[in-house]
Protein backbone atom coordinates (compact mmCIF):
# COMPACT_ATOMS: atom_id res chain seq x y z
CA UNK A 1 0.00 0.00 0.00
CA UNK A 2 1.30 3.10 -0.75
CA UNK A 3 0.06 6.83 -0.30
CA UNK A 4 0.32 8.90 -3.82
CA UNK A 5 0.53 12.67 -4.27
CA UNK A 6 -3.04 13.22 -3.67
CA UNK A 7 -3.05 12.47 -0.14
CA UNK A 8 -5.27 8.87 -0.98
CA UNK A 9 -3.76 5.40 -0.26
CA UNK A 10 -3.83 2.87 -2.54
CA UNK A 11 -3.70 -1.07 -3.32
CA UNK A 12 -0.45 -1.22 -5.84
CA UNK A 13 0.38 -3.88 -8.52
CA UNK A 14 3.79 -3.11 -9.84
CA UNK A 15 4.67 -3.90 -13.40
CA UNK A 16 7.07 -6.55 -12.14
CA UNK A 17 4.14 -9.03 -10.39
CA UNK A 18 4.48 -12.36 -11.03
CA UNK A 19 0.78 -12.35 -13.17
CA UNK A 20 2.46 -10.48 -15.54
CA UNK A 21 2.47 -6.84 -16.62
CA UNK A 22 -0.82 -7.07 -18.80
CA UNK A 23 -2.92 -7.64 -15.62
CA UNK A 24 -2.43 -3.59 -15.02
CA UNK A 25 -3.81 -3.15 -18.05
CA UNK A 26 -6.86 -5.56 -17.21
CA UNK A 27 -7.29 -3.82 -13.66
CA UNK A 28 -7.42 -0.38 -15.33
CA UNK A 29 -9.88 -1.36 -18.17
CA UNK A 30 -12.41 -3.40 -15.95
CA UNK A 31 -12.20 -0.89 -12.81
CA UNK A 32 -13.08 1.64 -15.22
CA UNK A 33 -15.72 -0.21 -17.23
CA UNK A 34 -17.19 -0.81 -13.80
CA UNK A 35 -17.40 2.31 -12.76
CA UNK A 36 -19.04 3.48 -15.55
CA UNK A 37 -21.59 1.43 -15.27
CA UNK A 38 -22.68 2.58 -12.07
CA UNK A 39 -21.16 -0.52 -10.13
CA UNK A 40 -19.03 0.12 -6.72
CA UNK A 41 -15.57 -0.06 -7.80
CA UNK A 42 -12.70 1.73 -6.06
CA UNK A 43 -11.60 3.93 -7.94
CA UNK A 44 -8.80 3.32 -10.14
CA UNK A 45 -5.23 5.16 -10.49
CA UNK A 46 -1.94 5.05 -12.66
CA UNK A 47 0.50 5.95 -10.38
CA UNK A 48 4.35 6.97 -11.10
CA UNK A 49 6.86 4.82 -8.45
CA UNK A 50 10.26 6.61 -8.23
CA UNK A 51 13.24 4.40 -8.30
CA UNK A 52 14.40 6.16 -4.76
CA UNK A 53 11.21 5.52 -3.31
CA UNK A 54 11.78 1.86 -4.43
CA UNK A 55 15.35 1.57 -3.48
CA UNK A 56 14.56 3.51 -0.29
CA UNK A 57 12.15 1.11 1.20
CA UNK A 58 13.03 -2.49 1.91
CA UNK A 59 9.01 -3.12 2.05
CA UNK A 60 8.70 -2.67 -2.02
CA UNK A 61 9.44 -6.19 -2.57
CA UNK A 62 7.50 -9.15 -4.31
CA UNK A 63 8.11 -12.37 -2.11
CA UNK A 64 7.77 -15.41 -4.71
CA UNK A 65 9.00 -19.07 -3.53
CA UNK A 66 12.26 -18.33 -4.38
CA UNK A 67 14.49 -15.37 -4.14
CA UNK A 68 12.98 -11.73 -2.96
CA UNK A 69 11.84 -9.47 -5.84
CA UNK A 70 12.13 -5.74 -5.53
CA UNK A 71 9.10 -3.86 -6.79
CA UNK A 72 10.05 -2.34 -10.41
CA UNK A 73 9.94 1.68 -10.88
CA UNK A 74 7.66 3.44 -13.20
CA UNK A 75 4.23 3.10 -14.16
CA UNK A 76 2.19 1.16 -11.76
CA UNK A 77 -1.61 0.71 -11.28
CA UNK A 78 -3.11 1.83 -7.95
CA UNK A 79 -6.63 0.72 -6.36
CA UNK A 80 -7.71 3.30 -3.89
CA UNK A 81 -8.06 1.96 -0.64
CA UNK A 82 -11.43 1.45 1.02
CA UNK A 83 -11.66 3.28 4.30
CA UNK A 84 -14.52 2.74 6.57
CA UNK A 85 -14.60 1.76 10.47
CA UNK A 86 -14.95 -1.86 9.83
CA UNK A 87 -13.60 -3.17 6.70
CA UNK A 88 -14.05 -7.36 6.26
CA UNK A 89 -13.58 -9.73 3.20
CA UNK A 90 -16.22 -12.31 4.51
CA UNK A 91 -19.79 -11.87 6.27
CA UNK A 92 -21.98 -14.85 6.79
CA UNK A 93 -25.07 -15.16 5.11
CA UNK A 94 -26.71 -13.93 8.13
CA UNK A 95 -25.80 -10.67 7.42
CA UNK A 96 -26.51 -10.43 3.58
CA UNK A 97 -29.49 -8.41 4.27
CA UNK A 98 -27.28 -5.93 5.67
CA UNK A 99 -25.60 -5.09 2.85
CA UNK A 100 -27.56 -1.61 1.44
CA UNK A 101 -25.85 -2.33 -2.46
CA UNK A 102 -26.44 -5.91 -2.33
CA UNK A 103 -28.24 -5.79 -5.79
CA UNK A 104 -24.39 -4.86 -7.37
CA UNK A 105 -24.16 -8.74 -7.16
CA UNK A 106 -25.77 -9.33 -9.48
CA UNK A 107 -24.15 -6.40 -11.79
CA UNK A 108 -21.20 -7.81 -11.70
CA UNK A 109 -22.09 -11.11 -12.59
CA UNK A 110 -22.83 -9.73 -15.88
CA UNK A 111 -19.93 -7.54 -15.82
CA UNK A 112 -17.63 -10.92 -14.79
CA UNK A 113 -19.23 -12.42 -18.02
CA UNK A 114 -18.81 -9.59 -20.17
CA UNK A 115 -14.97 -9.60 -20.07
CA UNK A 116 -14.71 -13.09 -18.88
CA UNK A 117 -13.41 -13.06 -15.28
CA UNK A 118 -11.65 -15.96 -14.91
CA UNK A 119 -10.70 -15.47 -11.40
CA UNK A 120 -13.08 -15.69 -8.23
CA UNK A 121 -14.93 -13.04 -7.57
CA UNK A 122 -13.54 -11.02 -4.93
CA UNK A 123 -15.41 -8.25 -2.59
CA UNK A 124 -14.94 -6.10 0.63
CA UNK A 125 -17.45 -5.02 2.71
CA UNK A 126 -17.49 -1.86 4.17
CA UNK A 127 -19.24 -0.50 7.30
CA UNK A 128 -19.08 3.34 8.93
CA UNK A 129 -20.21 4.12 12.10
CA UNK A 130 -23.14 4.72 12.76
CA UNK A 131 -24.69 2.87 10.10
CA UNK A 132 -25.46 -0.74 10.91
CA UNK A 133 -25.21 -1.51 7.04
CA UNK A 134 -22.45 -2.33 5.08
CA UNK A 135 -21.60 -1.59 1.59
CA UNK A 136 -20.03 -4.31 -0.72
CA UNK A 137 -16.89 -2.74 -2.75
CA UNK A 138 -15.93 -4.70 -5.78
CA UNK A 139 -12.00 -5.60 -6.37
CA UNK A 140 -9.54 -7.78 -8.04
CA UNK A 141 -9.80 -7.48 -11.76
CA UNK A 142 -6.86 -8.33 -13.11
CA UNK A 143 -7.75 -12.13 -14.52
CA UNK A 144 -10.44 -10.52 -16.88
CA UNK A 145 -9.60 -11.36 -20.39
CA UNK A 146 -7.85 -14.43 -18.96
CA UNK A 147 -5.22 -12.58 -16.89
CA UNK A 148 -2.08 -12.39 -19.31
CA UNK A 149 -3.63 -14.26 -22.21
CA UNK A 150 -6.08 -12.22 -23.32
CA UNK A 151 -8.43 -14.90 -24.23
CA UNK A 152 -12.28 -15.12 -23.66
CA UNK A 153 -12.34 -18.98 -22.67
CA UNK A 154 -16.29 -18.28 -21.35
CA UNK A 155 -17.62 -21.30 -19.10
CA UNK A 156 -20.50 -21.69 -16.87
CA UNK A 157 -18.26 -21.82 -13.55
CA UNK A 158 -16.83 -18.33 -14.23
CA UNK A 159 -18.49 -15.07 -12.86
CA UNK A 160 -20.10 -17.07 -9.85
CA UNK A 161 -19.64 -15.47 -6.47
CA UNK A 162 -19.01 -18.21 -4.07
CA UNK A 163 -21.76 -17.21 -1.42
CA UNK A 164 -24.93 -17.75 -3.72
CA UNK A 165 -27.40 -16.21 -1.28
CA UNK A 166 -26.71 -12.50 -3.29
CA UNK A 167 -28.37 -14.73 -6.10
CA UNK A 168 -31.74 -15.26 -4.31
CA UNK A 169 -33.36 -12.21 -5.59
CA UNK A 170 -33.02 -13.29 -9.49
CA UNK A 171 -36.19 -13.54 -10.64
CA UNK A 172 -35.61 -12.74 -14.37
CA UNK A 173 -33.86 -10.78 -17.16
CA UNK A 174 -35.62 -7.45 -15.21
CA UNK A 175 -33.10 -8.43 -12.09
CA UNK A 176 -30.28 -7.91 -13.98
CA UNK A 177 -31.56 -4.22 -15.01
CA UNK A 178 -30.04 -1.35 -15.45
CA UNK A 179 -26.81 -3.12 -15.59
CA UNK A 180 -27.24 -5.43 -18.67
CA UNK A 181 -28.38 -2.39 -20.55
CA UNK A 182 -25.90 -0.58 -20.03
CA UNK A 183 -23.48 -3.30 -21.04
CA UNK A 184 -24.78 -3.84 -24.39
CA UNK A 185 -25.48 -0.07 -24.77
CA UNK A 186 -21.94 0.81 -23.71
CA UNK A 187 -20.45 3.43 -26.36
CA UNK A 188 -17.41 2.04 -28.18
CA UNK A 189 -16.30 5.77 -27.56
CA UNK A 190 -16.05 5.78 -24.21
CA UNK A 191 -14.28 2.12 -24.23
CA UNK A 192 -12.03 3.96 -26.25
CA UNK A 193 -11.19 6.83 -23.80
CA UNK A 194 -10.54 4.51 -21.09
CA UNK A 195 -8.31 2.42 -23.50
CA UNK A 196 -6.23 5.78 -24.08
CA UNK A 197 -4.63 5.88 -20.93
CA UNK A 198 -3.42 2.79 -20.54
CA UNK A 199 0.97 3.10 -21.12
CA UNK A 200 2.45 1.41 -23.62
CA UNK A 201 4.95 0.17 -20.81
CA UNK A 202 2.06 -2.12 -20.11
CA UNK A 203 1.01 -3.42 -23.70
CA UNK A 204 1.69 -2.77 -27.07
CA UNK A 205 -1.25 -0.48 -28.55
CA UNK A 206 -1.56 -2.53 -31.62
CA UNK A 207 -2.44 -5.37 -29.09
CA UNK A 208 -4.76 -3.16 -26.81
CA UNK A 209 -6.58 -1.85 -30.10
CA UNK A 210 -7.40 -5.73 -30.89
CA UNK A 211 -8.17 -6.43 -26.90
CA UNK A 212 -11.00 -3.41 -27.22
CA UNK A 213 -12.62 -4.53 -30.31
CA UNK A 214 -13.42 -8.14 -28.59
CA UNK A 215 -14.54 -6.46 -25.58
CA UNK A 216 -17.06 -4.33 -27.87
CA UNK A 217 -17.70 -7.45 -29.66
CA UNK A 218 -18.88 -8.93 -26.58
CA UNK A 219 -21.43 -7.01 -25.22
CA UNK A 220 -24.23 -8.34 -27.29
CA UNK A 221 -22.89 -11.95 -26.04
CA UNK A 222 -24.04 -10.83 -22.36
CA UNK A 223 -27.17 -12.52 -22.06
CA UNK A 224 -25.90 -15.38 -23.93
CA UNK A 225 -23.57 -16.29 -21.30
CA UNK A 226 -26.33 -15.62 -18.80
CA UNK A 227 -28.72 -17.34 -19.89
CA UNK A 228 -25.79 -20.47 -20.59
CA UNK A 229 -25.05 -20.77 -16.65
CA UNK A 230 -28.37 -20.86 -15.82
CA UNK A 231 -29.38 -23.90 -18.03
CA UNK A 232 -26.32 -25.80 -16.70
CA UNK A 233 -25.85 -27.93 -13.22
CA UNK A 234 -23.94 -24.72 -11.76
CA UNK A 235 -27.29 -22.35 -11.99
CA UNK A 236 -26.90 -19.86 -8.40
CA UNK A 237 -30.94 -18.36 -10.12
CA UNK A 238 -33.10 -20.60 -8.06
CA UNK A 239 -35.58 -18.20 -8.22
CA UNK A 240 -36.14 -17.78 -11.74
CA UNK A 241 -39.04 -19.53 -12.74
CA UNK A 242 -39.09 -18.05 -16.56
CA UNK A 243 -39.70 -20.41 -18.62
CA UNK A 244 -37.74 -19.24 -21.69
CA UNK A 245 -33.95 -18.30 -20.96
Amino acid sequence: MLTASDGHAYVVKFPNNPQSVRVLANEWLASSIGRALGLTVPEPAILYVPAELVESSPSLVIRLSGPTLKCAHGLAFGSRVISGDQVFDYLPDSIFERIDNRQEFIGLFALDKWLCNCDGRQVLFCRREPNPNFRAHFIDFGYCFNAEEWTFPDTTTRGIYARRCVYQDVCGWQSFEPWLSRIESFDLLTLWEIAADVPPEWVEPERLAQLVECIDARRNRVRELIAAVRQSQHNPFGAWKEQQP
